[in-house]
């Protein structure tokens, strides 16, 4: 069985004591396995006050971020390159004293809307990067993940096949692709067999609905996709990630345009997602038995 988590985000927008022990008592409340902290500024966590929260109330972790214009290791400039080189550093830093089993998201670029294709050069500079990266996040056991995201949002990777792609060209062999289903709707013309395609590589993998809303609202095909996670045996996380104007991190509200409120009430909003997850992934394992296609 998989282990389901949610996004810190649902619950709270920023990481002050009063916004973690509302995230982190939540989700353990709702009977979920994981909570995923975003890590965009990792100074400003409180490692300590943070897991002793995590411990008590016996959540396990990941961590993600997404790298900004000045942080971009795809950007030819050096000093761009280093900036988020330096933030990944940290980050990978915060991941291992929280006790985290991933490092995840946009960590290869930018997360905005690129104008061009990335450069040959921009390109190999992420690659070599990224190696490092993953050399020290595997010193603590730690899987990094490559979040595929639509076209909007980065020029690096779009679709499954392309995040094997980096991953292989990486080379690490804590390299892997982290893939989420808002995206996929948007870039692939078969989840479900992108999915499977991916294989051994899919690391961490996000639930997210068409419009980040609740799930089952939306027009994604969720039996497909769970059916490809049981085809693929998937053993990882599934993470719920969803995003209203009701709970706002104004750095990310912004990059992801999030303007609209899709929900107000978080408890109901991820509560309904573990039931849904739960439930999908029981009927992708109960057609398999059956040999359904």
């Amino acid at each position: 069985m998989n282990k389901l988590g949610v996004h810190a985000l649902c619950w709270a927008g920023g990481w002050s004591e009063a916004e973690a022990r509302t995230a982190i008592e939540g989700t353990a409340r709702l009977g979920f396995d994981i909570i995923e902290i975003p890590a965009l500024d990792p100074a400003s966590i409180d490692v300590d006050f943070t897991r002793r929260l995590l411990e008590a109330h016996g959540l396990g972790v990941t961590v993600s971020l997404g790298l900004g214009i000045n942080s971009d290791i795809s950007n030819p400039d050096p000093d761009i390159a280093k900036a988020g080189e330096a933030l990944l550093s940290d980050a990978v830093s915060l991941a291992r004293d929280l006790g985290s089993t991933h490092l995840c998201g946009v960590i290869y670029s930018a997360m905005t809307k690129y104008m061009q294709p990335a450069s040959p050069a921009g390109r190999s500079q992420c690659i070599d990067i990224l190696g490092r990266i993953c050399e020290r996040a595997g010193a603590s056991d730690m899987l990094v993940g490559l979040e595929v995201v639509n076209r909007y949002e980065t020029n690096i990777i779009n679709t499954a096949a392309e995040g094997v792609a980096l991953c292989r060209a990486v080379g690490a062999a804590n390299a892997r692709v982290h893939l989420d289903t808002y995206h996929m709707n948007i870039e692939e013309s078969n989840p479900e067999q992108a999915i499977i395609e991916t294989g051994d590589l899919l690391g961490y993998f996000h639930i997210g609905e068409s419009h980040r809303g609740y799930l089952g609202s939306g027009s994604i095909d969720f039996a497909g996709i769970f059916r490809g996670l049981n085809k693929a045996n998937y053993q990882g996380p599934v993470t719920f990630e969803s995003f209203s104007s009701e709970v706002v991190n104004p750095t990310l509200s912004g990059v992801l345009g999030i303007w609209r409120n899709l929900w107000s009430d978080s408890e109901d909003l991820c509560r309904h997602a573990r039931d849904y997850c739960a439930a999908q992934i029981k009927a992708a394992a109960m057609a398999a038995e059956a040999g359904a296609d």
